[in-house]
């Protein structure tokens, strides 16, 4: 059985699940699933997604239709599915919720208070920065180092799509 990933329009995957010829996985973090998702998503984190995994919902007879945020993380976790070798029917939500929300297809919110992980991440790194400019030029010249490192952290996860930080600030009580 050859597995490919074939990609899905938000408009055809809204059809899909009105039909029942679907099953959706949201790829993000919790905490970005608890924020909004689509109806009837199960969430299973990237770093987590296996065919294999309890929580991969049973998709016999349907499409396996994965999503994240813009694409870029569902994307990746359907190459990880597909070198599981034993799908036929899997596919990518392009663009992802941020198109399933622009085409104004509804969405559910299990936390209506709670700041974005993503919000969480920008307020993080500004803090680093401005720490390690701030003693940088106030006790040591070392401390600039603090904002090397944090700048070296948003260019490698803009470049990876990997972000230790979010990854961090997900396991935070504040995000549970």
């Amino acid at each position: 059985m050859s597995t490919t990933i074939q990609a899905v329009t938000s408009p055809e995957l809204k059809k899909w699940l009105d039909a029942g010829e679907a099953v959706l996985v949201d790829v993000r973090e919790i905490v970005e699933y608890k924020q909004h998702h689509i109806k009837g998503a199960i969430n299973l984190p990237l770093s987590e997604v296996s065919l294999s995994h309890p929580s991969m919902p049973n998709h016999e007879g349907k499409r396996l239709v994965l999503h994240c945020k813009s694409g870029r993380r569902s994307m990746m976790a359907c190459e990880k599915v597909c070198a599981e070798g034993k799908e036929e029917n899997l596919y990518n939500l392009t663009g992802g919720i941020d198109d399933w929300m622009q085409n104004n297809f509804p969405v559910e919110s299990d936390d209506k208070k709670g700041m974005p992980l993503e919000r969480q991440v920008l307020l993080a790194a500004g803090i680093v920065v401005l720490t390690g400019v701030t003693l940088g030029f106030v006790v040591s010249s070392s401390w600039f180092l603090l904002s090397g490192f944090a700048g070296l952290g948003m260019a490698l996860a803009g470049f990876t799509g990997w972000c230790g930080m979010a990854k961090l600030l997900a396991l935070m009580p504040w995000n549970k």
